[in-house]
Parts: C-alpha cells; sequence; structure tokens
C-alpha cells in the first residue's frame, strides 16, 4: 500500500502556525514558572538548529541524540530530521559502553547530549574514536543563542533551503525489545509522518486541546504519537520532565488526554482511590478531578498488556482508558483506539493498515514499514516476507469490525516436548485478573510450566491477606481446574523483587 503527496516533518512546521492560528504547542516547567513556545517559535527554533547543523556537519550526517526529554531536545530532533542528517534517538540512560556500540553499529560519527552526561561522553570519546562531532546542550540560556545566531535574519539563513528527502532515511530507532537484543529500526520522513495520514474511526485522536507527555521521546510511540501528531492536529504538549513529578503536573497542566503504558495507568488508579478513600463524600469524577486536574478524559495505553480489569475501573470515573497497538517496524502505529472498542482488543486497525493472518502470525502492509534494520540484511529478511508484508511476530486474529485482539508473541511460545504449544501470554493474563498479583511471568523449565509472581504487598494488607504464598497457590489450583494439561502450572515462585523491565515497563523474558 502507497499514500501520495505525503507531507515532510518539514512541511508540517511550515504550514502548523497559519493551520493553528499561531497557538501554543509546548508547554514546559523551568524555574517554577511555566514556558509556552508558539507554533512558529518552535518551527524558527527548529530551522534555526538545523542552520547550525549544516554548517557545522555540511556531510550526511548520523547523528545520536541523547538527552531527558526537554524543549532543547525537541529542537535538537527536530533540527536534525529536516537538516537530511540522520536522527537516533537513545535512552538517556545509556551508559557509555552501550552507547559505543549503538554508535558503531549505526555508524555515528556525532552526538548531541545533555550536559549532566558530560563524564560519560568523556569516557565514550575514549571507547569509540570514530566519534568526530560532539554537542553540550548546554544551558538553556546558551542553548537559545543558537535561536539569535542562526536566525532568519542571519547569513546561515540560506542553509534551511532544503528539502528533505521522503523515502531515505531520516531516523534510526533501536528497538528496546524484552530480550535485550537491539536492532536499528530505519525510518524515512514518509513513514514517520504516513503514520499520521489516516481516517480517524473516531475523534479520539483529534479531540484532545492539551496532551500531557510523559513517555520518554527516545520511543517511536512518544515522538511520532506525541509530537508529530499534535504538530498535525494542533494539540498542545505539555512535557511533563520527572516522573516523579506526574501528579503535580497534572495539576498544573490539566490535560485532556495523557499517553501511558498500563504500569502508569495503574499508579494513577491508585493515587484517585487513594484520594476517594480519605474524601468519600466525593463522588468518582470529583475524586478523580483532585489527582487529574478536571479535564483528563482520554489515556491511550501502549508498550504492554492492558488489564480489561483496569480499562472497566477507569470507567467509574469518567475517564476512557483504552490500547492501541504498534511497533518501530511499522512506523509506529498499526492500530489506534477508539469509544467502541471492546476492553480486550487492542484497538481497530487504521485504515491505512491491511492484515493477514499467517499461521497465527499477524503480518501487516503498512506505507509507513521500515526500510529494514541498519545494516542487518538477514534480519530485515527474515522480518519482511517476500511480498513485502511485515512480520510482527505476534500471535493474534482480527474482527469483521477491524479490532485486533493479540493472544501472545511467537518467540515466546512454549514448546513442550510432546508438540504442544503453550502462548505464556495467555497464562499471565489470566493470574492478572488477581489483584494479589502485580507482576508475572510464565516460562518452562524442563518441561514444566512455572509462574514467577511478585506480588502485591499494599493490596494484601488492605484485603487481610497474612499470607499471600497460600493464597497465590490456592488460586493457582483454580486457575489449573479449568487448564488444558499442558497449560497446567507445576511449579509457582513468589519473588520479593520485582521483575527486571524496559524503560515501557515490559518484562524482560529470559533475564529475571
Amino acid at each position: 500500500m502507497k499514500l501520495e503527496n505525503i507531507p515532510t516533518i518539514r512541511d508540517l512546521l511550515d504550514i502548523a502556525p497559519e493551520k493553528h492560528n499561531d497557538r501554543a504547542f509546548i508547554k514546559y516547567l523551568r524555574d517554577g514558572a511555566v514556558v509556552e513556545r508558539s507554533f512558529s517559535e518552535v518551527r524558527s527554533d527548529s530551522l534555526a538548529f538545523c542552520r547550525k547543523l549544516r554548517n557545522e556537519l555540511p556531510e550526511r550526517t548520523h547523528i545520536v541524540i541523547i538527552s531527558k526529554t526537554t524543549y532543547e531536545y525537541m529542537i535538537a530532533m527536530t533540527g536534525i530530521l529536516i537538516s537530511n542528517n540522520v536522527a537516533i534517538p537513545v535512552d538517556p540512560d545509556s551508559s557509555a559502553e552501550e552507547l559505543s556500540k549503538i554508535m558503531k553499529d549505526a555508524d555515528a560519527t556525532a552526538i548531541i547530549y545533555e550536559h549532566s552526561m558530560e563524564d560519560r561522553i568523556n569516557e565514550l570519546k575514549t571507547l569509540y574514536p570514530a566519534l568526530s562531532f560532539t554537542f553540550d546542550i548546554g544551558t538553556p540560556e546558551e542553548f537559545a543563542g543558537i535561536y539569535e545566531k542562526y536566525s532568519d535574519a542571519s547569513e546561515y539563513a540560506s542553509l534551511s533551503d532544503i528539502r528533505m528527502e521522503p523515502e531515505a532515511c531520516s531516523l534510526i530507532i533501536y528497538t528496546s525489545g524484552t530480550t535485550g537484543d537491539k536492532k536499528g529500526v530505519m525510518l524515512s520522513s514518509n513513514a514517520l509522518v504516513a503514520n499520521l495520514m489516516f481516517t480517524p474511526y473516531s475523534d479520539i485522536v483529534v479531540r484532545a486541546d492539551v496532551i500531557l507527555s510523559i513517555l520518554p521521546m527516545h520511543h517511536i510511540f512518544c515522538f511520532v504519537a506525541g509530537y508529530l501528531g499534535p504538530l498535525k492536529i494542533g494539540s498542545c504538549i505539555c512535557l511533563n520532565g520527572e516522573m516523579r513529578d506526574l501528579f503535580k503536573n497534572m495539576l498544573i497542566f490539566k490535560p485532556h488526554q495523557i499517553r501511558v503504558v498500563p504500569m502508569i495507568a495503574q499508579a494513577l488508579l491508585g493515587r484517585i482511590r487513594a484520594i476517594q478513600a480519605k474524601n468519600p463524600e466525593l463522588s468518582p469524577k470529583e475524586a478523580a478531578a483532585l489527582v487529574t486536574g478536571g479535564n483528563l478524559d482520554v489515556l491511550l495505553s501502549g508498550g504492554a498488556y492492558l488489564d480489561p480489569a483496569l480499562c472497566r475501573a477507569f470507567d467509574e470515573y469518567g475517564i476512557f482508558l483504552r490500547q492501541g497497538y504498534g511497533m518501530s517496524e511499522a512506523g509506529c502505529k498499526i492500530t489506534v483506539p477508539d469509544f467502541d472498542c471492546s476492553y480486550e482488543s487492542v484497538g481497530r486497525l487504521m485504515d491505512i493498515v491491511d492484515v493477514r493472518i499467517v499461521g497465527g502470525e499477524i503480518q501487516v502492509d503498512t506505507p509507513c514499514r521500515m526500510l529494514g534494520y541498519y545494516n542487518r540484511p538477514e534480519e530485515t529478511a527474515e522480518a519482511i516476507t517476500e511480498d513485502g508484508w511485515l512480520r510482527t511476530g505476534d500471535i493474534g486474529k482480527v474482527g469483521e469490525d477491524r479490532q485486533l485482539y493479540i493472544t501472545g508473541r511467537l518467540k515466546n511460545l512454549i514448546i513442550l516436548s510432546n508438540g504442544e504449544n503453550v502462548s505464556p501470554e495467555g497464562i499471565e493474563n489470566r493470574y492478572m485478573t488477581n489483584k494479589l498479583v502485580k507482576e508475572v511471568i510464565v516460562y518452562a523449565d524442563k518441561d514444566v510450566i512455572v509462574a514467577e509472581i511478585y506480588p502485591d504487598e499494599e493490596y494484601a494488607q488492605q484485603a487481610g491477606i497474612t499470607d499471600m504464598t497460600a493464597s497465590l497457590e490456592e488460586f493457582t489450583e483454580k486457575l489449573n481446574e479449568n487448564a488444558l494439561p499442558s497449560h497446567i502450572v507445576a511449579r509457582l515462585i513468589v519473588r520479593n523483587t520485582p521483575l527486571e523491565k524496559t524503560a515501557l515497563g515490559k518484562i524482560k523474558r529470559g533475564v529475571n
């Protein structure tokens, strides 16, 4: 499937000020005050950074960018993309050694970094001699000097008079995965923007005036849906900063919509319920307003399994919670939830996406598909079929109404010695219906199904459960009563520490 006349990221920047009446586009807190930058200011700041890069890096360069999500980070990322260089956003928690591996894999020779990471970058220079250009974002005041030096009126103005190459690689994003095997997904400008060029099944995507951005921008979900999307439709993005400030910032920015992972949604529900317990005279919506600021009515979840019970719980507070589905290799989104989606589905397929099920696996045809894995032709061939369909690696089915249902991962399938296939996610999802289960992972050990559980001690105290192991053993016995012989959990391990997870909250398999 191809789309014609897809705008570039530069086109979105150029059109936005007039299209959206030059409203505030990005808001953030600095020194206790709210700072606003309009669509035209974001455009001019991004163009200035584009000119700086083209002046100092005249040849097309692969540039790693590592920083927390700040306004300066957003401008630097945009400047890289519209300058026809290649942006490689990296997890800000990456060590110097991890950075060196990624830069070598991606043939990167330049890095833009947050000032607090200076020691790490000095170590990187020793580990990776090919590094030839470094730029310290520095203080906001220092960074702002770029806007003046490389302004529209400067001698460098013409350096931004370039056209993005829509089909060329613009972004290499390293998938975190759940196994630790990171690969660089190459995405073109067309792939990034095409992910926004679909007709929503409802107004859920375009209805939000204010979006609180809390997920890290080095993930494709947050960058495309949480930055490029609002740039196209005119929403205001409020940068949350540190996760510890989430509840304070909700009251400051009063968002209408937040993109979350399930563990953040669970924490939010816990805070609302605590307020309700302390103030029983309040209605559910009033209790929620004291936590969220009063405008929040949509939570969009991704990145990990979302318990339908969590969706139902938020219904009571007038907050719509559903999950979407996507992957870096598909440019971001494959499905989008709408108000008619079931709790169990992962949303409805976008109208620019075709799907087929082959051997139980979901395969998609989308104009947002990656160009391939950088310098990995064999793995690219494994991910993309001969006729151009993307293998998702997920097991599932599609309903007649184009709702998509995920039942497991092909690579996680447990194959027993008798040939039986067991999807661990199905067993895990049944465990998650028990509020005592905070985290769970299911795997096989010598042909025996094992469930490893990190219990919710806070819930156990509230529910008066004094022996969590006994309670979980009793629940396991009930699950086994109705399970297929191949799905019986023969061993239960109760942990006293959380399971190891990725930055998006996915439990890492094979490392716990």
